[in-house]
């Protein structure tokens, strides 16, 4: 009888266990807004699978490109009630809400895509995720990016007054929205799915744009003249909901932490990597090609810090360090 009844108990023991681990067992939602072909569409695929793997089949991560979750304003709120999971956002929705973001988007602060890569890693960047989880509810894992920002347009840009007047695409935060309205332009948001269209039917005249979005969706193709400038970087950051981030044991944060982490350093590297190439086809396209630096911007660029020093803090311990890293 004794051992019927431990045998019984060993059972149900067994059985609680394993409820345990299916009760924790979990599919999760990333979200983006590139396309699947996008680099951060493809390493937050290759982060699901790490996951999957490293939690031995436990958990699982579907993945939602092309605003499939909503835009990023809608994405955040999700990510706050914990509807969506996690998310690869734009730095600019982000910057929307802890305007210190925004200071990640200083004109001229890094050189090129290296120098980007470099700042992001740095402590200076991380103490800008630190201040997530009591700002906007998220916890901010790192950063990707993409390349440096440039000026596609239908018409020519030889210097910086031939801006004014021009609708001109943004992603939709206040940095850049800044930045172009001080050049006389007419800043016009709207989501990168759509821009095709828009330059083809004239509905804006212009965009802002990195070398591989311009490249991957042929935005060459309904306007034929680039503005080198490489006047801004455009970070991405690897967030989780907080609220989901407090339902997990300690071993899932970590392991999703470092998983996440890899992926997101994967997307550095192969900007970084990317670059030089992405620069020297697009040198090769039959397209007009305008170089521009710090000078050509230089009224913009004053007239932006004029707005921003006093709004982002942190601007200041940024560009020290990216002086640091510019020296070494």
């Amino acid at each position: 009888m004794n051992r019927i009844k431990t045998l019984t108990l060993a059972c149900a023991a067994a059985a609680v266990a394993v409820s345990a681990m299916n009760a924790q067992a979990r599919d999760f939602r990333l979200g983006l807004i590139t396309p699947a072909q996008h680099l951060w569409s493809t390493e937050a695929e290759a982060f699901a699978q790490t996951l999957n793997e490293r939690s031995g089949g436990e958990h699982s991560v579907s993945v939602f490109p092309a605003q499939q979750l909503g835009n990023e304003a809608q994405m955040v709120q999700q990510l706050q009630t914990g509807a969506i999971d996690m998310a690869f956002l734009t730095i600019a929705e982000i910057s929307n809400r802890i305007p210190d973001f925004g200071a990640l988007y200083a004109p001229y602060l890094v050189d090129d895509v290296n120098h980007a890569a470099r700042l992001l890693r740095s402590d200076a960047a991380g103490e800008l995720l630190e201040l997530m989880p009591e700002e906007v509810g998220l916890i901010g894992v790192g950063y990707g990016m993409v390349g440096m920002r440039q000026v596609l347009s239908r018409s020519p840009i030889e210097r910086a007054e031939d801006l004014r007047g021009q609708r001109l695409r943004i992603t939709p935060f206040e940095p850049i929205r800044d930045f172009y309205t001080t050049t006389g332009a007419a800043p016009a948001p709207m989501p990168l799915l759509e821009v095709y269209d828009a330059l083809a039917n004239g509905q804006v005249d212009a965009i802002d744009m990195d070398f591989d979005s311009i490249l991957i969706l042929k935005f060459y193709e309904q306007a034929e003249n680039l503005l080198i400038s490489n006047h801004m970087m455009f970070p991405m950051v690897g967030v989780v909901s907080g609220r989901v981030w407090r339902e997990l044991s300690e071993e899932d944060r970590e392991l999703i932490d470092t998983a996440m982490a890899e992926h997101l350093e994967n997307v550095l590297i192969g900007f970084e990597e990317m670059d030089a190439a992405q620069e020297e086809e697009i040198r090769a396209l039959d397209i007009n090609i305008v170089e521009a630096d710090a000078e050509f911007f230089s009224d913009a660029i004053a007239e932006w810090e004029n707005i921003w020093a006093p709004k982002a803090p942190m601007l200041e311990t940024l560009r020290a360090e990216a002086d640091r890293l510019r020296e070494e």
